[in-house]
């Protein structure tokens, strides 16, 4: 498969402390290593604080990796400067009602990236916005209205036409649904859907909602204090989740019946502090599959082929396939 997006190895760091306290070292990713296809959605899932946004930022060159690499379109991002990386990346942001200047109309919002780029003229520029409003379903005497004056959806359509106008290969989503009212939701998600496969788009897709990754994602990746613990085909994780932090995720979906008790979840404790994780497993002081030792000494290494997990006790896999894995 041509991946157009790659991380070995990656790491980030931040120091924590003021000037009266010891200072510490926060490492939001451990050793990430990800690939994703031209074309292929990957959903990424964890708890606030697994490093789902830190992830992002890192492959948008916002912030660098403090060790490992990132390669985007073949080439180290470290090698594109800022212009080229936004012509071949582009965010789509949580908050409509944050991402858009409310100094500027729609029209001059979605322009602005060929503006700075100084692409094409300003007629061709006007052009190119309103053909690319009526591909993201945004009404046509919307173009020279205020955000202010725009729904909660529509600033959303605004906000991914912007994204798209400069043609990039890659759409980073961090949560694009959930700031809008549910009935708004799936129509951004459907936009979404249609859009990558006429662009033939490859979509980083962070959200909390099961439901929303599983529509729209050809993989999930599952994160937890700043690692990837599961990673396969979409519906291999929703149907056989082999890591138990997964399994609780999907148990915590609130099933759609009136009445219905909240789902136990079988976790033992709080997410620990990405300041001081625990050694061995980092999941084994929540996790009901751990045992008394290998799993508070031992980190377990990633096993299978294509889907992927860390866990010495995973769920759904038959316990010679465990021990195969174990000693290889």
């Amino acid at each position: 498969m041509d991946d157009v997006l790659v991380m070995r190895g990656v790491t980030r760091d931040y120091p924590v402390g003021g000037a009266f306290s010891r200072k510490k070292t926060l490492r939001a990713l451990r050793g990430i290593d990800l690939s994703v296809g031209r074309g292929r959605t990957l959903g990424l899932v964890g708890e606030s604080g697994c490093g789902k946004s830190t992830l992002a930022k890192v492959l948008l060159g916002i912030e660098e990796a403090t060790s490992g690499t990132v390669l985007v379109d073949g080439r180290k991002i470290e090698s594109y400067d800022r212009v080229e990386r936004a012509r071949l990346i582009q965010p789509v942001f949580q908050d409509p009602y944050s991402s858009l200047n409310p100094r500027m109309t729609v029209e001059a919002i979605i322009a602005s990236p060929l503006e700075v780029r100084g692409e094409g003229s300003r007629a061709s520029r006007r052009a190119r916005v309103r053909e690319l409003a009526g591909e993201v379903g945004l009404p046509q005497h919307l173009v020279s209205a205020y955000p202010s004056q725009l729904s909660g959806g529509q600033r959303q359509r605004v906000a991914i036409a912007r994204a798209l106008i400069g043609e990039p290969k890659i759409l980073i989503c961090d949560e694009p649904t959930s700031a809008l009212d549910v009935s708004v939701q799936s129509q951004i998600l459907n936009l979404l859907h249609r859009l990558k496969q006429e662009l033939n788009l490859t979509m980083i897709l962070i959200s909390h909602n099961l439901a929303v990754v599983h529509h729209l994602a050809d993989e999930v990746a599952v994160m937890y204090l700043g690692q990837i613990v599961e990673r396969g085909d979409s519906e291999a994780i929703f149907e056989r989740a082999h890591h138990p932090y997964t399994s609780a995720l999907l148990k915590a979906v609130l099933p759609p019946r009136p009445g219905s008790r909240l789902p136990e979840l079988g976790l033992e404790a709080e997410f620990p502090s990405p300041l001081a994780p625990p050694p061995g497993c980092p999941f084994h002081p929540r996790c009901p599959n751990a045992d008394g030792t290998t799993c508070r000494e031992v980190d377990p290494p990633q096993s299978g082929t294509d889907h992927l997990y860390r866990c010495h006790h995973p769920d759904h896999v038959a316990p010679a396939t465990q021990a195969a894995a174990l000693t290889d």
